[in-house]
């Protein structure tokens, strides 16, 4: 349930969330049309959303298809929005894929593709590479999500597999000019990794992608194992004939949600200061850094009230199979247990796709008393942070941010907001 203590907190994910939503970034970036098709495919959180944009704001013809995990479409009239499995592949996403390859097949000279890649999108184009099944990508894209792999390791694996990742979807729609509009997920906001870079030329190898496999002690079947020692495996690489006059375009980042936030709360009369929006790490040890940091702010009164704003994507390294939470509830509860009940602090942290983990939570907020009460309830909230079981704690408090899709993804967002009163 949401105080009137926390609705500062809730503003500041708000702005955030609007400022990186596809309806405010799209318009601006659109190319003009071409005598000939425009043709629009897309994959990941944010295509459907993005595909609607496109069409609100497009003069003349339009056709495509853009695909989506479960629940995340919405209405388009001239884009088919179809919905497949993430972040394991299944037979609607291999469908998916299929079709956009035959889609982008027969283009021209005098045509273009539209191409809108957000975060999600790698597992939602599952086109196996020849000779290569359906269940082998789902079997190995579950042993990558269980191993620890960076998702640049990741998607080094997925490329070298796919028919249509890593520049493959580019290289079929030749002649025609390729434009990509990207809502990016990834600390760097490298473009190429965004859903696997079905567009874009990859700076990856199977050299890479067999040196993952290896780090992670992952045994793949033979048929992947011959692939990828296959001079076919290879993906286009930059410079590559194809990609003259291509078009990229980063219309949203995560710095653009933190920028967002602190816009509205400089306007809510709050000082302002950004801890980056590309921070990566253990979950747990992000929030004791940044908990440090809160409690030398707080005790300085010349410098309050301040919010402290943070993006990026950490992690959750599970000992075993763990409880209900993910990077962003885990975060809280160990930066509550930090500030031990400060009076001064209060914050929230959420995922800007509106799901935190594996629970059905975007986040969670964190309030002075949160502790305390978790404490009355005889819940342990030490233990249940060595449990990663955190989403049960913020659960019993009645303290998840739920919202559902929010149709974006820019990974974490994070405010802390020390008051200038006990």
């Amino acid at each position: 349930m949401t105080t009137a203590q926390d609705r500062p907190l809730q503003a500041l994910f708000e702005a955030a969330l609007e400022a990186v939503s596809a309806e405010s970034r799209i318009a601006a970036h659109l190319p003009p049309p071409v005598p000939g098709r425009t043709l629009v495919v897309g994959a990941g959180k944010a295509a459907a959303a993005m595909a609607r944009a496109v069409e609100l704001h497009w003069q003349g013809d339009l056709s495509g298809l853009v695909v989506v995990p479960y629940g995340h479409g919405v209405s388009c009239d001239r884009i088919k929005v179809i919905e497949a499995a993430h972040p394991v592949p299944d037979h609607a996403g291999q469908a998916a894929a299929e079709r956009t390859m035959a889609m982008a097949a027969p283009l021209t000279e005098n045509d273009q593709l539209l191409a809108l890649m957000s975060g999600g999108g790698s597992a939602l184009l599952a086109l196996p590479a020849p000779g290569l099944t359906l269940a082998h990508k789902q079997a190995l894209s579950k042993a990558l999500l269980q191993s620890g792999a960076t998702i640049n390791e990741m998607n080094a694996v997925r490329k070298h597999l796919s028919a249509i990742k890593g520049g493959r979807l580019a290289r079929v729609a030749h002649p025609a000019r390729v434009i990509t509009l990207v809502i990016s997920d990834v600390p760097g906001d490298d473009p190429a990794i965004v859903a696997s870079g079905p567009t874009l030329p990859d700076r990856t190898s199977t050299i890479d992608a067999m040196e993952t496999l290896s780090r992670y002690r992952l045994t793949p079947p033979p048929p992947i194992t011959a692939w990828l020692s296959d001079p076919a495996a290879e993906t286009p690489k930059p410079g590559a004939p194809g990609f003259e006059g291509d078009r990229i375009v980063l219309i949203a980042r995560a710095r653009d949600a933190l920028e967002g936030a602190a816009a509205t709360a400089r306007q809510a009369g709050f000082g302002i200061e950004c801890l980056g929006d590309t921070i990566e790490g253990e979950a747990s040890t992000v929030a004791g850094e940044h908990a440090a940091l809160a409690l030398t702010r707080a005790s300085d009164p010349f410098s309050l009230p301040l919010v402290l704003l943070s993006g990026g994507e950490t992690t959750v390294t599970l000992r075993d199979k763990g409880g209900s939470g993910g990077r962003n509830t885990e975060y809280l509860l160990a930066l509550g247990l930090a500030l031990d009940g400060h009076p001064q602090i209060r914050a929230i942290a959420c995922d800007t796709d509106g799901i935190d983990g594996n629970s059905d939570a975007a986040g969670a907020f964190l309030r002075p008393d949160s502790l305390a009460r978790a404490r009355a309830l005889s819940l342990n909230p030490a233990q249940m942070l060595r449990d990663h079981d955190s989403a049960s704690l913020f659960y019993a408090l009645g303290d998840l941010v739920k919202t559902g899709p929010t149709l974006t993804n820019v990974n974490d967002f994070r405010a802390i907001l020390i008051s200038a009163g006990g």
